[in-house]
């Protein structure tokens, strides 16, 4: 079995750091999209269900 003894690797954590900085984060404009995609689609169904 493997040693579970942690040995920092301060470049190692640097770059995965990097890398979730850049990866991990939440796609706000596609979520507004579809929001906007979402109302104008309800808008519509409600305008064409009056006449």
């Amino acid at each position: 079995m493997k040693s579970m003894i942690w040995k920092p690797d301060e470049e190692h954590d640097r770059q995965v750091n990097a890398y979730l900085d850049a990866e991990n984060h939440a796609p706000y404009e596609i979520i507004w999209a579809i929001g906007i995609v979402m109302f104008c689609l309800f808008t519509a169904v409600v305008l064409i269900g009056n006449f």
